[in-house]
Order: structure tokens, then C-alpha cells, then sequence
């Protein structure tokens, strides 16, 4: 009970900030629910740990889905000092996929260890955060030429889509379009 009320206060503080883990004992800063891969976030990353962790003791991060179970990381491993690890330059270069999120293993390398999860943390993409696709904008636009398409019917050549030539165009009783 009392470490919820730790946990409430900690968060009440630092509104936005921090979230929530697995773990009663251990909060992290929030990341950004975008990035792009191998890019430097806009803050670092923190872990705090509500229990006693003594200073120097290792904080290791993980990140996977059920596409890329074991995400590449740079610089995922800091020292506890004063019950907060900070990790400067932490980077996702494992993407999580399409429509995917990460979800980030917090190992705090006490006896025994402590494991915390940050569900669905953030998604990494090769080109980072961009416009939600609309639907309304691409109807009628088909990178491809074919499938279903608009046409505007040509008057000399009836209702068709298609010029006729030849001997076709005659059988049919059509005007050959030059």
C-alpha cells in the first residue's frame, strides 16, 4: 500500500512524465508513441526505483513484439545513482513493424532481479512519425494502372473506356478515332 501511494505521489509531481510499469517498485519517463529508428530521443530515457536499489547497480533494457522479439538497442544498459538509471542516448534500431509497438523488459540487476514491462512504449519506423493515411484522399487514386479507375467517356467512340481502330471499329458499326 504504501509503495502505490509512493507510486500516486511520484506520478502527481511529474504529470505526463512519468508512467506506470509491471512493477510496483519501478516507473520510467513516458516515450514518445513514435520514432524514427536509429535516431536520438528528444529526452533521455529514465527508470526510477521506488524499493532500495543501491547506486551502481547495472539497469538493463529490452525491446520486442511478437514480429521482432529481441529489438536492436544502442546504449540500453546504465548505473543506478540516487534510485534513478538514466540512459542519455538510447536508441531503437530494430523496427517494431507495421501498426506495431514495442514493448520495453526493464531488468534492474539486483538479487534477485527485478523485471519490470512498459507495454506497447513506442513504435519505431524507418521514417518516424508522419500523416495518418485518409481514405478520402487516395479514392480514385490508384498507383497502379490497373483495378477500378474513372473514366470520362469519349462521345466518338460511344460508351467505351477505349479507342477502337481498325477492323473491329467497323464490325462494331464506331467511328475510327485518329
Amino acid at each position: 500500500m504504501l509503495a502505490e501511494r509512493t507510486v500516486d505521489g511520484l506520478l502527481a509531481e511529474h504529470p505526463g512524465e512519468l508512467v506506470r510499469t509491471g512493477s510496483p517498485h519501478v516507473v520510467c519517463t513516458v516515450l514518445p508513441p513514435h520514432w524514427r529508428s536509429n535516431k536520438t530521443l528528444p529526452v533521455a530515457f529514465k527508470v526510477v526505483a521506488l524499493g532500495d536499489v543501491g547506486d551502481g547497480t547495472v539497469v538493463t533494457v529490452r525491446a520486442g513484439n511478437d514480429e521482432n522479439y529481441c529489438a536492436e538497442l544502442r546504449n540500453c544498459t546504465a548505473v543506478m545513482k540516487n534510485q534513478v538509471a538514466k540512459f542519455n542516448d538510447l536508441r531503437f534500431v530494430g523496427r517494431s513493424g507495421r501498426g506495431k509497438s514495442f514493448t520495453l523488459s526493464i531488468i534492474v540487476s539486483t538479487t534477485p532481479p527485478q523485471v519490470a514491462t512498459y507495454s506497447k512504449a513506442i513504435k519505431v519506423t524507418v521514417d518516424g512519425p508522419r500523416e495518418p493515411r485518409s481514405k478520402t484522399r487516395q479514392q480514385g487514386f490508384h498507383h497502379f494502372p490497373f483495378g477500378p479507375r474513372h473514366f470520362t467517356p469519349d462521345p466518338l467512340a460511344g460508351s467505351l473506356p477505349f479507342k477502337l481502330t481498325g477492323k473491329l471499329s467497323f464490325i462494331l458499326g464506331h467511328r475510327q478515332c485518329v
